[in-house]
């Protein structure tokens, strides 16, 4: 035993278990926001701690079989040290902690820095980042390296052990009920099991396992349940769902007093129509996921902790959502969103979903920003009725807010008179203050926005059902269940309105995966698995089981409920409902103007597949320098929508082969 223990010391694993320690406290810190907070999260809860600790310690062991072990160290620590910070950095800004999840959606969060951090913030990340490299560089150059001979089966037979440790401890700690295997709330679970344990939780449980008693029999007994004759009409309204960014009654904050009510429309809406609670499946971010429910009928409980089915099994496969059955009636469906197309790769996840148009941030003109820089939601009246207008059946338009976007700034960006609502009392903190009233006025504006749909959609000579709703609660500071009047984080609310005498309100508190299927119900529709079986089954024993059977047989099983094979089949989506198009090139002096219709400022000539330097001057005008291009044939130029980072959203040739 003696020599097994200085046989560890002179190995090395001492100095792991002392760096995981250290690295443990760290993470836990940035986590909670203090040093304090994790010493307290040590001392009620030891054991959970000690496990974590032992997670860190099992991936620094490999160390001990290399050379360069400082080396070896610094890059395994610095991989925690960074899921720690980011983790602590991310929720500064938003409810939800540091998902593998969020690794695939890089891209989408380094395209919104500029909307969190200021330019300096960002050279400073950009200069740490680039010290982290030197240092890498350094160690590997000059630190101290092992000279001795490396007993590898004795050091292979150390790493070994501390595995076997690390997964008996494991199996004992989710057995005793001390870990959990599921996060109902993921905020809460990163507190309560641990930064390291959670983070690997959504790395290796994702998707869904198959349930125990998956059948095709057991399917079929589902679906017989559902049989029933739908009422036929000979004309369906068309269905408006407005998904609004972080909305909700700032009433619901505890102890709030403000100058006045910010969103008074919404709060007439749930007076004359139907309207309720609405419970999503995140807070403070995850927009995607509350719109996969309401399109589907799914219910994201049932996937990995922290997943984002429109990064994962959607990229693999279609499923039934709204637009689909809604097909089967004859109607288009179109999607709108004031935001970056690209973004949680709704540009390709809305074919999948059976969506006919998408019009994102790049098909748009006279889009105002918040000062955050945040796409403000007026801009959305005219492309809801664009989408309705531009055909001749029915219509589903799905529109995603982005305006009330969270963080919210604590330092005032709007003056005192410049604010319509102001916070009389409940909120010391200037700061809250600050951020509170900002999010307030994006509220008052985005109520603003309603008020114009509601007045454009009352006179609209075609029968229409709205739904709007909040997405989820807004990021603000230390928010708990305990400030809320609805005792929950996971509760928004939701209004249905209609411009038909027809449509009787009946109040009724929903989960956002029935959401849709209730509009639909409002409709006079039946159709479609999922709709169908939340119109039926909400309210009846046994609901939770099968809706769960049928979102496994939908998405990983065998597809009993459509016969075996998956009848959804991706959309040839169009990128805006109005059509761009180019017709004439125009060479005036210095300048080659390129004339069309339905640019917006994210318009690019292309010359030869090249993207140039354009600049927008109207809806029907573009321009280049002449110097960029060696040719005036038409043919040779084309028109290309492109987002951040040169995404090219869609691209259109010339119409006419002509110069005038």
């Amino acid at each position: 035993m003696k020599n097994f223990l200085k046989h560890c010391v002179k190995s090395g694993i001492v100095i792991s278990l002392v760096l995981s320690l250290i690295l443990s406290c760290i993470i836990e810190s940035a986590g909670r926001g203090s040093l304090g907070a994790c010493l307290a999260f040590i001392w009620e809860s030891p054991l959970i701690f000690l496990y974590n600790t032992l997670i860190i310690f099992v991936s620094l062991t490999p160390a001990i079989l290399f050379r360069r072990r400082i080396f070896v160290w610094l890059l395994i620590s610095s991989v925690w040290l960074a899921l720690g910070i980011t983790n602590g950095a991310i929720l500064s800004f938003r409810m939800t902690p540091f998902t593998v999840f969020d690794l695939a959606m890089l891209e989408n969060g380094v395209s919104i820095l500029p909307n969190y951090l200021s330019t300096g913030e960002i050279i400073l990340a950009a200069a740490g980042a680039l010290c982290v490299l030197a240092i890498y560089v350094l160690t590997f150059l000059f630190a101290p390296r092992r000279k001795d001979k490396i007993p590898y089966i004795k050091n292979l037979l150390l790493v070994g052990i501390c595995a076997v440790a690390l997964t008996a401890a494991t199996g004992a700690a989710v057995t005793s009920g001390l870990m959990a295997t599921y996060f109902g709330n993921l905020n809460y679970a990163y507190r309560d099991y641990g930064v390291p344990y959670c983070f690997i939780n959504t790395w290796v449980n994702r998707g869904m396992d198959q349930p125990a008693d998956y059948t095709e029999e057991r399917v079929a007994d589902i679906l017989t349940s559902l049989e029933q004759d739908a009422p036929e009409q000979e004309t369906y309204p068309n269905i408006i769902l407005v998904q609004l960014e972080s909305f909700i009654d700032p009433g619901l904050l505890k102890g709030l007093s403000l100058s006045a009510d910010p969103i008074p429309t919404f709060h007439a809406m749930q007076e004359s129509c139907t309207s309720g609670t609405l419970v999503v499946p995140s807070v403070g971010a995850g927009t995607a996921n509350t719109e996969f429910e309401v399109l589907t009928g799914m219910r994201i409980r049932y996937m990995g902790p922290g997943e984002y089915p429109y990064k994962t099994i959607l990229k693999k496969t279609t499923c039934e959502s709204l637009p689909y059955v809604l097909r089967e009636l004859g109607y288009s469906s179109h999607a709108i969103h004031n935001h970056r197309g690209s973004f949680y790769n709704r540009d390709t996840i809305f074919s999948q979903l059976g969506f006919d148009t998408f019009t994102s941030v790049e098909y748009m003109n006279n889009v105002e920003v918040t000062p955050r820089n945040w796409e403000k939601d007026n801009v959305l009246v005219s492309q809801i009725t664009a989408a309705l207008d531009s055909t001749e059946g029915q219509d589903m338009v799905f529109t995603i807010s982005v305006q009330g976007h969270g963080k919210y700034p604590e330092k005032a960006r709007y003056t005192q008179e410049e604010l319509a609502v102001t916070v009389v009392d409940g909120v010391e903190d200037e700061g809250q203050k600050n951020a509170l009233e900002y999010y307030i006025q994006q509220l008052y504006e985005m109520d603003l926005f309603l008020a114009d749909l509601l007045a454009t959609l009352e006179e609209y000579d075609e029968e229409c059902i709205l739904v709007a709703y909040g997405d989820h609660l807004p990021v603000l500071d230390d928010l708990t269940e305990d400030d809320l009047k609805t005792n929950s984080l996971y509760k928004t609310e939701y209004v249905i309105w209609s411009n038909s005498s027809s449509v009787l309100p009946q109040d009724e508190d929903l989960i956002a995966y029935q959401l849709g299927a209730v509009a639909l119900e409002k409709a006079g529709i039946s159709g479609g698995v999922f709709s169908s079986y939340h119109q039926e089954r909400r309210h009846s024993s046994g609901y939770l089981e099968d809706l769960k059977l049928l979102q496994y047989d939908m998405l990983y099983g065998k597809r009993y409920a459509w016969g075996g094979s998956n009848p959804f089949v991706a959309t040839d989506i169009q990128m805006g409902v109005l059509e761009i198009s180019l017709s004439k090139v125009l060479p005036i002096g210095d300048w080659v103007y390129l004339r069309g219709n339905n640019f917006t400022p994210y318009s690019k000539v292309t010359f030869r597949e090249e993207i140039l330097d354009t600049i927008f001057v109207n809806p029907y005008l573009v321009k280049v320098e002449a110097d960029q291009v060696a040719s005036l044939d038409l043919e040779d130029y084309g028109v290309s929508q492109v987002g951040k980072y040169n995404t090219v959203m869609s691209t259109v040739k010339a119409e006419l082969s002509y110069v005038e």
